[in-house]
Order: C-alpha cells, then sequence, then structure tokens
C-alpha cells in the first residue's frame, strides 16, 4: 500500500494484503489520493444512501476531480439509495445495475460503497456480481461496519426467508476506516456498533472486554453529547477499540477466508440474534439483535454447562452499559416492534437457515469464560436447550435419579451484596468484593450507584471479583431518574443513599422510579423519617410508593430520628448504613412495635463494623441504635457469603426426594438468619442435618415421609417461608407459618401467592393473619398442576414452586421462567446439572399475572369547575352511565355540619372553616370512597393547596378529576339566579381567571358542555357525555370494530373555519363516516379555548369518534411549523377532552411524541407522515424510516404520499401489504392528487374523505365516501346484492323507498325489494340465493322465520320475534353464509323515544304498551332496556297479553291491565305509552277506556311525556288522536320508529352508519 503524506494510519492486513487503513480525517483527501494512485480506473462509481449524499459527495467530487488523471480517469459517477435495511435487496440491487449499464460502465470501473453495512453488504454484491466481478472498496461510516461487515469479503442482499442469504465472498481492494465519521453518527447507530466490538472482546480478548466495561461509561456520555467534537475526549479510546476489534476479524478471515470452522466465532450471537433481527428489522437494528443474541447464547452455554454463571452477568452489564438490549422485553424493544412477539418456533425456524448449521444440526459459538471461545468453531446443540432459554415458560418433569448426591454453591446473597455494594461506594478506597451475586438487583444498585457518580467499579480475575473505588460519600445529583425495576432492596438502600447528594450541574435533585409492581410497594415509613430529618422528598404517583423525587441537601441533619420498623427492615438497613453520613451523629429508634426481621438487622450493623464503623445499641432505650459520624474504611477484600434464602432450594430438593445436597458456603456462622432454616424447618420435618460453621448438609427421609410442622414462626427467616410451604404441601399433617406478614408486600402479595398457586395441585392452603396454614396429605393427597403455575414476577415464588414440581405426579409448567435472575440467574441450570431434572421450553404469549388489581377502572371520579358549570348534572350523569354512586360534596358537607353553606362562611369560621372542612371531606372522601362513586366538588375547592395536592395524587394514581366546563357567559347568567350558596366576592370572571390554572392542574380531563339551559337540570343523557365517557376509561372499541369490519371505513376531514356556525351542516356531512376529523389548523380561532369548544360542538353534532388533527405546513397543513410549543398545548387538550384519535405527525420532535406518549390514556394514537413535495417513493425504501418512526408511536400507522403515475399506487399497495405481512398495526396508506385516487378507493381503512357539502377538500384527489363506493363497484369489490321486505301485506311498505334511496346515497350498487308472501318455504328459498344481501321481516312472519336463521341476538332471543336478517362473513359446512336473527323494532323505539325527550335512565318510572303482538314484545324490551318499571300492557284480548308477558323475565314487571278500574286501583301514571295496533281499525272499547284513563292521568311536576305510535298509516291514528284530546303528551307519529328501526337495519346490513334525516327525506317526514 502507498504512503499516507504527513500521517502514519493504522494499516492492517488481512489475506496477506495490508489492504485496510484506519486513522482519523482521511476522508476525502486521503481516500481520493490513494484512490487514483493504487486503483486507477476509468470509470468510479461511488454509491452511498440519500442520508450521506449531500454531507460527504460534494467534497470529494471537487477534491476527485482536482486530483484525476484526466487522460486515464473518464468520470466519477455517484448514485444514493434510501437509507436503511429495507434497501438492501433484490430489487434495489437490481436497480443500480440497470443504473450501471445506462451509464455503459465497464468491466475497469471500481466501485466505492459509502455508508454503512447496508451498502457495504449491497455494493459489494454488486461489485461480485457485475460484469461478473469489478473491484471495489469500502469506505464505512458506521462503527458496525467499521468492525465488522465490510472486512472480510462477504456481501450479500436479505430475502423474505432471513438476513444475507443470497451474497458472495468478493474481497475489496481497500477498506478506509475514517473515524470522523463516528463524530456525526448518531448515538443509536453508535451503540449498535458497539455491540460487534463488544461481541469480538467477549470471543477473543478478555483484557479488551475489560478495557470496555472501564471505559463505557465516558465513552457512552460522549456518544450521546450533542457537543460539537463529542467523541474528542475518548479519542484515543475509540481509536483502539476500533482498530483491535478490526485487527481480530480481519485475523480470523485471514485464517478462514471461507469460513470453514474458525470465522463461526464471529458469529457469537449472531445464531438467535439474526433469528430476532429477521422477525423483528427493520424496527431492531442488526447490533441491537446481536446484543439480545449474545446473552441468549451465553445463557445457553451456561445452561449445557460450559460456561460460569458471573460470565454471563458480566456480559449482560457489559452490554447494558452502552445503551444496547439484553432482552426482547426491554422496554426500547417493545416500544420500537409496538410490542411484536418473537415466537419460540418461527425463531428456531429462522435458524434452521443458518450457515453454520450442519443439516438440521444447529451450532452456536458458545463461550466457555470472557475472551474464549468453548471450541474453535460453532458448537452442535440440541433445539431442546435452544428452545428452553428462548422460551417464557419452562415444563418440570417431576423427579431425580436414585440415590443422587449433589454440591450446589448458591450465588452471592442479594443481602449481603447490596449493603456491600452500598458500603464499599459510601467508603474511602479500594474494596475488591469476592462473590458478588450477579442479578438484575445488583445490576440495578450498580448502575445507580454510577449515575450519582458515587464509585468507580472494575472487574478483575476474569470477571470474579468486582473492585470498588469509593469516593467517601461525595455524592451528585442525577439528571436521569434511577430505575431500579422490582428491586425492593435497591428502592429502600438508595432511597436514603440518594439524600446524600449534592446539586451538581444545575441538577438539584433525583428521581428513583422502578416497575408497576415497585410503585404499589410501601416506603412511606423510611420517606417520613426522611422528611422528619430535614430531607425533601416528594411522591411523584401513588402516597408511600415510588416513584420519588429526593432533591440534594448533601445529606439528612441527624440527631434522633424515629423510624417504624414493623414493615420492613430494609428501612432501618437504610438510614443505618447512610447515618455515618448525617450533618449530626445519628441516634435511630424504631417504633410502632417489634421490629421485623432483626436479623437483618443485625447483619448491616456486623458489615458496617466490618468497613471501620461501630455502631452502639443502647442499653437502656429499647430499640434504639446509635451512629457515630465517619466514613466507611473499605477493608481491602470481602468475601460475600452466598445467599442463604437461596440456599434453602436446593436443599429442599434434597427433603423432597430423598437425596443429599451440601452447600458447601454456608454454615451456623453465616450472617444471615435463613441459614437455620436447615436447622428449624428440615430437620423437625425428619431430615438428616448436618451443619458446621461454613457448610450445610440435607438428606432428605425417604419420599412421602416428611412430616408437617403444627407451628413455626419463620420470623427470622421471612424469605424462607416459600420454601417451607412447598415442603409442607407434600408432607403428612397440617402446617402453620406464621412472623410472615411482611412478605404480602414483597415482589408480589407472597402468601396469597403460595395459597393459590399451592392449590393448583390439590392442597388445601389458608391464609392466617400473619402467615399460611398448609393441610399436607404426603404424596398421595397431592395431584398434578390443574393449571400453569405463575409467578408473579418473583423469583422466590418461581423458585419453591419448582421444588414442588419435581415431586408432582406429573409435569408442571411455571411461567415467567427468568424472574430467577433477580437472584439465582442459572437455577434452571442447577436444576438440570446437579439434580438432574428434565426441564423443556414452553412459549407461550406472556399472560397478565394476577396480582391483585390496581382497580384503575373502579376509582372514584371526582368532577371539578366553577359553580354554574353543571357539575351536579354532568356528575349525575356519569353515575347513571356508570351504575355508580353519586354525591355532591357540597351537600354532604352540610348534611354533615347541620349548616348551609352559606350559615358556614357566615359564621366564625367564616370562608377559612369553611375551606379547612371543605378539605377535610374530600380527604376522608378519598380514603373511605374510593371505588365506584362519582362526586362533585364545590366550585372553591381548588384554592386550598392541600386539596389540590390531593386531586393531583389522585390522577397520578391513575384515577379521574373531570374539569366540566361552558361558556362563561352561560355560568354567570346561571349564578344571577342561584340564591343557594354565597355569592361571589369578585366578579365571576376574575374568580374564573384565578382558579383556572388550578382547575388544569387538578385535573386530566375537561368536559365542556355544549349544552343550554340551568345547572342541575336532570333529563336525558346526551350522547356527546357517552362519547367522552366511552373514550376517557377505554370502553370506547372503537379501533377494533373498525379493524375487524371487514369493509370499508372512512372519517370525514372538515375543513370547516367554524363549527358553530355550521352546527347545521355537521350531521350531513359525517352521513355514512365511521369517525369525523377535526383539522384544528384550518380553524379560524386555534386558541385553546376556542378550540375546546370546537370539540364540544363537534362531539354533540356529529355524534362520530373525533380524530384531532393539526397538519403543519411542511405536511401540507396550515400550521406553523415552528410552533412548537403552540403544537404541544393543543395536543395535551386533545389528550385531556379524550378524543378518540389523535394525529400526530412522526417528524414532530421527540418531547412532542413522548409527551403524547405518555399523557394519552385511552386516545388512539395515528402516527402520520405526509409528503406533499413527493420526494418519497413507495417502490424503494424511502418510507421506512418514517414508518418505523410511526410503528413506535401509534396504534395507526397513516401515510400519505403523492402519485405522478397510474404505477405509485400499485407500488404503494405493494408496501403496504409487506408492512402488515410483517406488523399487524393498522395501516393508511394513500397517494395524493388526481393519479392518487386509485389508492384511495383501494385503500380500505379509515380512508379520509371529503363530502359536497364542505367549503372544499382537506388535501388534493380527496374523494367522497359515495365516489370511493362507487369506484369499488366498478373493480368488482362491492358486488350488487339484494334486500327484501317478507311479509304479507306489504305493498304500502315505505321502506323500499327508505332503503333504495340509502344505497343510492352512500355510492353503494344494492337493490330493496317487496316479497309478499307468507309462506316460510318461499323466504328459505330466497334466503339461499348467492346475492342475497339481507331482509326486512314483519307480519304475520316475525316468529316463524326465526327456525331459518343460524344465530338469534340476545335481544331478539328475549323478544322472542325477529325483523331483520344479516348474512355473516362466515359460512357453514356448505358454504351457505350464516344468517344471524336481529329485532330492531325495539332499537328505533329507543332512540324515538330519547330523541323525543324520554330519559334513557328511569328509576321507578311506569310504561305502557297497547298490544299484544310481535311489535308490543319490542315495546316491551325497549322500555324494559331504558328503565321503566313497571310496564303495563293492555290488549284486545287478555289472554294473549299473558301469554305475551310469561315469555320474558320476572324481574320486567309487566303487568296486564284487563279493566279499567284495574288501572285506576293501580293509581299509575305512566311516562310513555307505546302504540303497536293497527291504525287502521277501530280501537276495541275496553282497550280505549283503559288508554283515556292512562293518557289523562297527571303528575306534580311537569315533565315530558310521550305517545309512540308505531303504525305509520294514517298519518295520524285514532290512538293519536286521544292522545292529543288528552293533552300533556308529545306524539311522534309512526314513521319516526320506522325510520330509525330502517337505519338500524342498513347498519348491521352495510356496517353504514346512515343519517336519519336523509331516511326521513325518502319518506317524506
Amino acid at each position: 500500500m502507498a504512503q499516507f503524506e504527513d500521517r502514519s494510519p493504522e494499516t492492517i492486513s488481512i489475506l496477506g494484503e495490508a489492504s485496510i487503513v484506519a486513522d482519523y480525517a482521511l476522508w476525502p483527501a486521503a481516500v481520493a489520493k490513494d484512490l487514483c494512485r493504487n486503483s486507477p480506473a476509468s470509470t468510479y462509481v461511488l454509491i452511498t444512501d440519500t442520508n450521506l449524499h449531500d454531507i460527504y459527495v460534494p467534497s470529494f467530487r471537487d477534491f476527485f476531480d482536482s486530483h484525476r488523471d484526466k487522460k486515464a480517469t473518464r468520470q466519477l459517477l455517484t448514485y444514493a439509495v434510501p437509507p436503511g435495511e429495507a434497501s438492501k435487496c433484490r430489487e434495489t440491487k437490481a436497480e443500480i445495475e440497470d443504473w450501471m449499464l445506462s451509464q455503459s460502465c465497464t468491466r475497469d470501473t471500481v466501485l466505492i460503497a459509502l455508508g454503512g453495512g447496508v451498502i457495504g453488504d449491497m455494493i459489494g454484491y454488486v461489485a461480485a456480481t457485475f460484469m461478473r466481478g469489478i473491484r471495489f472498496v469500502q469506505v464505512p461510516t458506521t462503527l458496525l461496519a467499521m468492525v465488522d461487515s465490510s472486512i472480510g469479503g462477504k456481501t450479500a442482499i436479505d430475502t423474505p426467508m432471513g438476513k444475507n442469504l443470497v451474497g458472495a465472498f468478493w474481497q475489496p481492494r481497500r477498506i478506509y476506516i475514517d473515524l470522523d465519521f463516528l463524530e456525526t453518527l448518531p448515538p443509536r447507530e453508535f451503540f449498535n456498533g458497539m455491540s460487534e466490538v463488544i461481541k469480538t472482546a467477549a470471543i477473543w480478548d478478555e483484557a479488551e472486554f475489560a478495557f470496555l466495561e472501564q471505559q463505557a461509561a465516558h465513552i457512552v456520555e460522549c456518544a450521546r453529547s450533542t457537543a460539537k467534537n463529542r467523541l474528542q475526549p475518548v479519542k484515543e479510546a475509540v481509536k483502539r477499540i476500533v482498530v483491535n476489534a478490526a485487527r481480530v476479524k480481519a485475523d480470523v478471515v485471514t485464517r478462514d477466508e471461507r469460513e470453514g470452522g474458525l470465522r463461526n466465532l464471529l458469529n457469537f450471537g449472531h445464531s438467535i440474534g439474526h433469528a430476532i433481527e429477521a422477525i423483528l428489522a427493520p424496527q431492531i437494528l442488526h447490533g441491537e439483535a446481536v446484543a439480545i443474541g449474545m446473552v441468549k447464547e451465553a445463557e445457553l452455554a451456561r445452561f449445557v454447562g460450559v460456561l460460569r454463571p458471573h460470565a454471563v452477568a458480566r456480559l449482560s452489564k457489559c452490554i447494558a452499559s452502552f445503551g444496547l438490549p439484553t432482552s426482547l422485553h426491554d422496554k426500547q424493544v417493545v416500544k420500537l416492534t409496538a410490542g411484536k412477539q418473537c415466537q419460540v418456533e418461527e425463531m428456531l425456524q429462522k435458524m434452521s437457515v443458518d450457515k453454520k448449521n450442519d443439516g438440521e444440526q444447529k451450532k452456536v459459538v458458545l463461550l466457555s469464560a470472557i475472551g474464549k471461545t468453548h471450541e474453535n468453531k460453532a458448537s452442535a446443540v440440541d433445539d431442546g436447550s435452544i428452545k428452553l432459554i428462548l422460551s417464557s415458560s419452562v415444563r418440570v418433569t417431576p423427579g431425580v435419579p436414585p440415590n443422587l448426591q449433589a454440591t450446589v454453591t448458591p450465588p452471592g446473597s442479594k443481602s449481603i451484596s447490596n449493603r456491600a455494594l452500598i458500603m464499599a461506594a459510601l467508603g474511602s478506597g479500594r474494596c475488591r468484593l469476592k462473590n458478588l451475586l450477579h442479578s438484575d438487583d445488583t445490576e440495578y444498585m450498580l448502575s445507580a450507584i454510577t449515575r450519582l457518580r458515587g464509585a468507580s467499579f472494575s472487574w478483575q480475575d476474569a470477571g470474579e471479583v468486582l473492585e470498588v473505588q469509593g469516593r467517601a460519600g461525595q455524592l451528585q445529583a442525577s439528571k436521569d431518574d434511577l430505575y431500579i425495576g422490582n428491586a425492593g432492596t435497591a428502592s429502600r438502600f438508595l432511597a436514603t443513599v440518594v439524600a446524600l447528594c449534592q446539586p451538581a450541574d444545575g441538577v438539584k435533585h433525583t428521581i428513583l422510579t422502578g416497575n408497576d409492581r415497585m410503585k404499589t410497594r410501601p416506603i412511606g415509613p423510611l420517606v417520613d423519617a426522611l422528611r422528619s430529618n430535614g430531607v425533601d422528598v416528594e411522591y411523584l404517583e401513588q402516597d408511600k410508593s415510588l416513584p420519588l423525587r429526593i432533591h440534594a441537601a448533601g445529606g439528612f441533619d441527624g440527631g434522633l430520628i424515629e423510624l417504624a420498623a414493623t414493615v420492613s427492615s430494609q428501612y432501618v438497613s437504610s438510614i443505618l448504613m447512610a447515618a455515618p453520613y448525617a450533618k449530626k451523629p445519628v441516634t435511630l429508634r424504631l417504633v410502632g412495635g417489634k421490629p421485623v426481621s432483626q436479623p437483618y438487622i443485625d447483619m448491616t450493623i456486623s458489615m458496617m463494623l466490618s468497613f471501620g464503623l461501630v455502631v452502639t445499641r443502647s442499653d437502656v432505650e429499647t430499640n434504639t441504635y446509635h451512629i457515630p459520624q465517619g466514613v466507611y474504611r473499605n477493608p481491602p477484600e470481602y468475601m460475600i457469603e452466598s445467599d442463604a434464602s437461596s440456599a434453602t432450594y436446593p436443599l429442599a430438593v434434597a427433603a423432597i426426594t430423598g437425596m443429599t445436597c451440601v452447600v458447601p458456603n454456608i454454615g451456623f456462622q453465616s450472617l444471615q438468619g435463613d441459614a437455620r432454616f436447615a436447622v428449624d424447618v428440615l430437620r423437625p420435618m425428619g431430615c438428616l442435618v448436618e451443619q458446621d460453621e461454613v457448610s450445610t448438609k440435607v438428606t432428605g427421609p425417604p419420599v412421602g415421609t416428611l412430616r408437617g410442622l403444627p407451628h413455626v414462626d419463620m420470623e427470622p427467616m421471612t424469605d424462607a417461608f416459600l420454601t417451607a410451604s412447598v415442603l409442607a404441601a407434600v408432607a403428612q399433617g397440617t402446617t402453620q407459618i406464621t412472623g410472615i406478614a411482611n412478605q404480602r408486600v414483597k415482589e408480589c402479595n407472597r402468601i396469597k401467592a403460595m395459597v393459590d398457586e399451592i392449590s393448583k395441585f390439590g392442597v388445601k392452603c389458608s391464609e392466617l393473619e400473619d402467615g399460611i396454614e398448609i393441610h399436607g396429605d404426603s404424596l398421595t393427597g397431592m395431584r398434578s398442576a390443574d393449571a400453569k403455575i405463575h409467578c408473579y414476577d418473583d423469583h422466590r415464588v418461581a423458585m419453591s414452586l419448582s421444588v414442588l414440581a419435581v415431586a408432582s405426579p406429573g409435569a408442571t409448567i411455571i411461567t415467567q421462567r427468568e424472574c430467577v435472575g433477580k437472584t439465582w440467574p442459572g437455577w434452571w441450570d442447577t436444576l438440570t446439572q446437579s439434580f438432574r431434572v428434565t426441564l423443556a421450553g414452553i412459549d407461550e404469549t406472556p399472560d397478565h399475572q394476577r396480582t391483585p388489581a390496581d382497580g384503575d377502572a373502579e376509582r372514584s371520579i371526582f368532577v371539578i369547575g366553577m359553580r354554574g358549570a353543571g357539575k351536579t348534572t354532568v356528575g349525575q350523569w356519569m353515575a347513571a352511565l356508570l351504575g355508580w354512586e353519586f354525591s355532591d360534596l357540597d351537600q354532604e358537607l352540610e348534611k354533615r355540619s347541620g349548616k348551609s353553606i352559606i350559615e358556614m362562611v357566615s359564621g366564625s369560621g367564616q370562608w377559612e372553616g369553611f375551606r379547612q372542612a371543605e378539605l377535610e371531606l374530600l380527604r376522608d372522601t378519598m380514603a373511605n370512597q374510593p371505588l365506584r362513586h362519582v362526586f362533585s366538588c364545590g366550585g372553591g375547592v381548588v384554592e386550598t393547596p392541600q386539596a389540590r395536592d390531593l386531586l393531583t395524587a389522585h390522577c397520578r394514581r391513575g384515577g379521574y378529576v373531570v374539569l366540566v366546563h361552558r361558556s362563561l357567559d352561560q355560568i354567570v347568567d346561571y349564578l344571577k339566579q342561584d340564591e343557594s350558596r354565597p355569592a361571589y366576592a369578585s366578579d365571576v370572571r376574575e374568580v374564573y381567571q384565578r382558579r383556572k390554572l388550578w382547575y388544569e392542574q387538578c385535573s386530566n380531563y375537561v368536559y365542556f358542555s355544549p349544552h343550554s339551559g340551568s345547572s342541575g337540570s336532570a333529563g336525558e343523557i346526551p350522547d356527546d357525555l357517552e362519547l367522552f365517557m366511552a373514550s376517557m376509561r377505554g370502553s370506547s372499541g372503537h379501533l377494533d370494530s373498525m379493524a375487524t369490519k371487514g369493509k370499508s371505513s372512512f372519517f370525514v376531514s372538515l375543513t370547516l373555519p367554524n363549527l358553530f356556525k355550521a352546527r347545521e351542516l355537521i350531521p350531513r356531512v359525517v352521513d355514512g363516516a365511521d369517525a369525523v376529523e377535526l383539522r384544528v389548523d384550518l380553524l379560524e380561532d386555534q386558541s385553546p379555548e376556542a378550540v375546546l369548544e370546537q370539540v364540544s360542538i363537534l362531539r354533540s353534532s356529529a355524534r362520530r369518534p373525533i380524530i384531532f388533527t393539526v397538519r403543519t405546513q411542511s405536511q401540507g397543513g396550515q400550521f406553523p411549523d415552528d410552533a412548537v410549543g403552540e403544537l404541544q398545548t393543543l395536543h395535551r387538550l386533545a389528550l385531556r377532552v379524550a378524543v378518540e384519535y389523535l394525529d400526530v405527525e412522526v417528524t414532530a420532535t421527540d418531547d412532542t411524541l413522548q409527551m403524547v406518549t405518555d399523557l394519552r390514556g385511552h386516545t388512539q394514537i395515528i402516527a402520520s407522515h405526509h409528503d406533499p413535495l413527493g420526494n418519497l417513493a413507495w417502490k424503494n425504501a424511502s418510507w421506512i424510516p418514517f414508518y418505523n418512526r410511526a410503528l413506535q408511536y401509534g396504534n395507526i400507522i397513516k401515510l400519505v404520499g403523492t402519485a405522478r403515475t397510474l404505477e405509485d399506487n400499485y407500488h404503494l399497495a405493494s408496501f403496504k401489504s409487506r408492512m402488515l405481512a410483517s406488523q399487524e398495526i393498522p395501516i393508511i396508506a394513500i397517494n395524493m392528487g388526481s393519479m392518487g385516487k386509485l389508492s384511495r378507493i383501494l385503500n380500505g381503512f379509515l380512508t379520509p374523505v371529503t363530502h359536497p357539502d364542505l367549503p372544499f377538500p382537506a388535501a388534493p384527489g380527496q374523494l367522497s365516501a359515495t365516489e370511493i363506493r362507487q369506484g369499488l363497484t366498478l373493480l368488482g369489490q362491492i358486488d350488487a346484492q339484494r334486500f327484501y321486505l317478507f311479509g304479507k301485506p306489504i305493498s304500502q311498505s315505505k321502506s323500499p323507498a327508505i332503503h333504495n334511496h340509502l344505497f343510492r346515497r352512500m355510492g353503494l350498487p344494492h337493490c330493496y325489494e317487496l316479497r309478499e308472501t307468507d309462506d316460510v318455504a318461499q323466504v328459505e328459498q330466497v334466503l339461499q340465493s348467492a346475492k342475497f344481501g339481507g331482509a326486512s321481516v314483519t307480519i304475520p312472519l316475525k316468529r316463524h322465520v326465526m327456525s331459518l336463521v343460524d344465530e338469534l341476538t340476545p335481544a331478539a332471543k328475549i323478544i322472542g320475534a325477529i325483523n331483520t336478517i344479516i348474512p355473516m362473513a362466515e359460512a357453514d359446512s356448505s358454504n351457505r353464509p350464516r344468517l344471524l336473527g336481529d329485532n330492531t323494532d325495539w332499537k328505533g323505539i329507543v332512540r324515538t323515544l330519547r330523541q323525543s325527550g324520554a330519559s334513557s335512565h328511569n328509576n321507578g318510572a311506569c310504561a305502557m304498551v297497547v298490544g299484544s303482538g310481535g311489535t308490543t314484545r319490542a315495546a316491551v324490551y325497549a322500555l324494559r332496556s331504558m328503565g321503566y318499571c313497571p310496564i303495563y300492557i293492555i290488549a284486545r284480548d287478555p289472554s294473549k297479553a299473558l301469554e305475551l308477558a310469561a315469555g320474558f323475565p320476572s324481574d320486567y314487571n309487566i303487568q296486564v291491565v284487563a279493566t279499567h278500574s284495574e288501572f285506576v286501583n293501580k293509581k299509575a301514571c305512566p311516562r310513555v305509552i307505546i302504540n303497536t295496533i293497527p291504525g287502521d281499525t277501530p280501537i276495541d272499547s275496553k282497550v280505549k277506556e283503559i288508554l283515556l284513563a292512562a293518557l289523562e292521568t297527571t303528575e306534580k311536576q311537569p315533565i315530558c311525556r310521550v305517545l309512540v305510535e308505531m303504525a305509520y298509516k294514517p298519518r295520524v291514528t285514532p290512538v293519536m288522536e286521544l292522545a292529543g284530546a288528552a293533552g300533556g303528551w308529545r306524539v311522534i307519529p309512526g314513521l319516526e320508529p320506522l325510520v330509525s328501526q330502517g337505519c338500524y337495519q342498513f347498519e348491521l346490513w352495510t356496517g353504514i352508519i346512515p343519517s336519519q334525516d336523509a331516511a326521513r327525506e325518502a319518506v317524506g317526514t
């Protein structure tokens, strides 16, 4: 290789040529010069991606043109492809080759691959095949490509079957590694490359691996920095790791270019990683998949017995320290992939096509230590072992070999490990910690201490020893949250340690948080103690639990600290360990009763002594300790005992199977109380126990002869109760375990968990107040588990129940296999290796563990807002909708005090006393009525800071606080008339402005009432409130119904500047649409207050789910691109009003997207991207980055391109098909422009549409729903169907007019016709027609045709008659569509009554029905659904009415009235009367007499009374005349219920919601 001028770059030899050059600042000058000098060619072709082209190509072209030999070199051509893995395909390769041929490229061409692995792999393959092979050079721009893919000559493209399956070996002539490219590499891509760096060190060089561990924090910090030249501080470290990784790769390739064996080692992590990548790409990057693969393959090596557990933990920690995932359950992986599952069988199938395999035998690279592999090639591994490692659950087959003897060394003690880490970090000097537990808990602790800059760590002795360099308590607040998962010990210890932090770099507090379970575990007593000692601690969500915001004050005050220690000894240990760093010596007094788990307190004090600090226990005060000020003096070395709690599991296996087990490092000198388990529990149960100072040996009695323990107090070793419980299950007699109350607040409620899970084996168990009782019956009373065993994400539950599974009569499935990683990651390995237990992986979709429900859906709702806003009315409506209790807190306060509010504020306490009483009532209500209530609060409740805290805390805990508001003018008008409350001291508007921010802070939802009328007037619950409540609580189900609809769905995009002025238009333009889009950017007033009112008007007028959209200018809208703050305000508003859908552009800032994700509640996110300029193409991968980003944040993905040719629509369809094949997230994918109309017709799912009455379409080429259906008909996607009305006589029916009008209006090709008959056989023949689309049924067939349908709706079953037949999507065995029978008469009646002012929620109000036919039955059902009770029936033939009544459930309380006197004696006053007798015949005299009496009854209070006529001929029937003459009745003619039920029929047949106004037009009403 030629020398580079003025520099000495690193050169690396590969295959005998020094062709790899690595240094800073090689591009463009050094590369161009070297190319011209050493790789002369007539044509150079530089291929890169569109992200890199404009940044790096122009400078290269300029330099190249000025230095090339113009006689020898004809041209430099450049070509850019879309970035991302999706471009690495046959199509892109062919596109490049065709372009090169069109440019007259010959064999004398040099290809320059400028980019990452995608470019390098694909362009290398182009070079290998173009003209049967041409020269090429690699210029890798990503870390991954620099250290891996650019080196070795492996070129390839991806196929649907997997990655890199089609390619060739083709060595590049040069590889230029310019490290300056890394300066602009995004952090995620940088860490993606670090995965391959870690891999190389893990298989080859332990010293290099240790260097990575040491440098991780610094490198990560620099890589994440946004500063210019961010990598400058780690410049030499980066160069070292890149060069060393490249050198290893080159060395291996030189020795084994064609993968004869040694080169397999470079595939460590790739066997499983490629399988993961094949399923989850492109959302997961190659390095991320390999990172997970390395952990899994290391676990596989540990499982088969060739790798020590600590090496797995060390590898996992190193990977995690570089921001890479270590599990498929990693939060970022779940987010990026929208939770897509990697099924084990699919992963095994992907692994089966791995190039390393030998036929069907899978081969995997197995580590034997960090820096060393088990073999110098991939090792054969059976599918069963791989499946177990990949599976979420495990099947345990019972039994161990006879006469087995095992020696088992459990991992280091979790309790001692965590304490040692704290003390060593707080201490001064170095300390070597031996046998430290490698687990999730300690990893969280190490990570937290690192973030607090409390110490530095390094692994030594091949990872067996952790050396800690303490900083003597000099901790700094962390800007990043300290996340500790479900690590309870870490949370308690760190809460006090964080209190020692000093502010740093402007950071004045630290947030300590965990997973969902951790957020319910108690920490209140510890926080109380810290607060009382000068530490400012805030609960951010639920009181007494994480997350906590702990302010940095450089330590707590010291002096006397009182602490309640009856819940957890960890509170005591937490303060003990940090106490030496208090501002004064500490006296710790434990109060509230006997401290729980005293041995753990003693352990802490003993360990503090080992670290140089003496704690003195008071001789005169009970449970009081004196801790001096000081600094821990780190011992040079500290040996951590094995975990005594974990040791109980192998000892229990011995006890339960009759074998012998030795635990060599737990004896009677142990610091741990659980070390006495063998002596205090196993020996009394019949085991032979031998225990000396440092070891324990247990031999179990003959199988089935364990003895139960009548009573054992396990308070000194509470964690071991789970092990004792499973032994008691197979022992003889009843065992009672007490002293374990604290186990209810561990990782789960362990007592309940053990009762529930042991019961599955047929063993009777029960909970005690502080323990558990198990009724053992030896093995004879035990059965195989009748269900899979849940572990509640609790390591001790999993391990203890696995012991029981070893003795079960049959195989047992245990879920959440990996949760044992908390304390013993290798437990399943131990079961197989030491005890020879047979295990098998079971792949199941993770279940929702049956932990106690958090009750969010049941939490009481608090309604706040100004007096006069309608809080009481809305609260009553909410309670009625939910079936909950309602309470007005102002009225409740008056009731409790015996005074009116006016009297209270006029008394001695005046307003201050009233506010205090109001606060106490709020506090009492929240504490004692936390579920299933709706409370309306006083308007001024937010005036009190403590009340505001209570309301905001309720929101944080997942409860609902709803701000009810309406027009201030309406509020003022109401208050002028209201004399029941004290008058405001100042103007109402001033009061509102003062409270406005408080209202917003204290509520998480807002309901703006568009309804006029006085506050407090009850009545029909408005549709808009029902929609609001359904969306707020997540019960809408609209998205699911759209996704499974099976027919096209649409939303109409409004382009109205002011909805208030267009209220009458809205119902017409949403006709036939499934949802309505509010284009906020098109509104004339976009202030939050105005938009709030617009949403309210829209929800009330459209009665459809709302899509809230703020389209920015760059995306084709009118909202300014740079108005980020205003955009976020509008998005927050959308979520607060609980819109069903929120459109969020994926080009929005990360902060915006994260805010929406965090606050979205049950709102569905439409993650969208629009390309109005047509810069993106569907046929290549240019849409993939936008799709991937949308996938992270969206429940729906919306991509809108621009079509210039008809083919663009076909490319779009192909793209959409591929994406839907890989992910189930629904996609809206369309093209704008006239040429894009076809894509709108074919989209299918929630297509945006316009309407002729709107001012203009929302986008170019937008069609109406009618036009789209017409287009689908022309394309053969909608077949013309025939619909019928069966019955006799029907010649005067209005149904054909209604339905044929609606078919035409909706653009459907169907026809509705009359089929007059009373013969069921004729009906059956029509139903079998291929073009049958649906039918209406009337007299006399409503009951007779029920035998012809396959299924009845619940309503039709009770009514006992059908009027609608609907073909269902699925067919029967003869391929005939299954038929569903329904009755829409009752729905039409309900809608008519509601629209006429009758309430849907009646308590004790009665109603009457006239008649006894099929429609009568529907009327009874409708009235009962609205709460009317009793329901009176009058009929010409009372016997028929009695027969009809007998067909309904007794709780309908149907009463048949036969005579006038009988009705009078009932003293009934019906609010609703429904007439179902024919309108063209005279009324029976007896019926008329009773009916007149009912019509003439009156109530004391004026109410809305409605008579509904079901007959529509004549237009005014005799019954209607009677009601009109009686007065006081709202009379509804028969065409109204006919139209209503007809609209329901139309919706059932077509899936389209029609406008009632359109149906009325058809019949002239």
